[in-house]
């Protein structure tokens, strides 16, 4: 059963990365598609951590330096969307979890998985 203090940090960390989907959609320029990939909520919701990943990867340095740049922005848009009483501390990072699975799904698709086959044998009699 979840708690609610779970209940609530799932809330909180789906609005932020709605959020920050927004914001980044909005206030980041056209060289990267930066995606957001999943929100942590720490500290009984005072902190929050957004993990994103970009197109193109080589951007993501760039990306990740805007986001912390502009941290207190989304601050005060989070607090401009009044889903809070308070916006937790954000911070940002690039989410390698997301760059590990990806590399994972690369590689399964380059070696299929042999299918078994199933032969019938024929000298089996069923019957008796």
């Amino acid at each position: 059963m979840k708690t609610p203090t779970k209940y609530k940090d799932e809330k909180y960390a789906s609005l932020i990365s709605k959020f920050a989907a927004e914001y980044f959609e909005l206030e980041s320029n056209t060289n990267s598609l930066i995606t957001v990939t999943r929100v942590d909520v720490l500290d009984r919701g005072k902190r929050a951590l957004v993990f994103f990943t970009t197109l193109p990867r080589e951007q993501e340095t760039l990306a990740l330096e805007f986001a912390k740049r502009r941290r207190n922005d989304f601050r005060r848009f989070i607090m401009s969307k009044k889903s809070f009483g308070f916006a937790p501390r954000i911070d940002f990072e690039i989410d390698l979890g997301e760059h590990n699975r990806q590399r994972i799904d690369e590689l399964s698709n380059e070696y299929p998985v042999p299918t078994p086959s199933r032969e019938v044998d024929q000298s089996v009699d069923f019957e008796n």
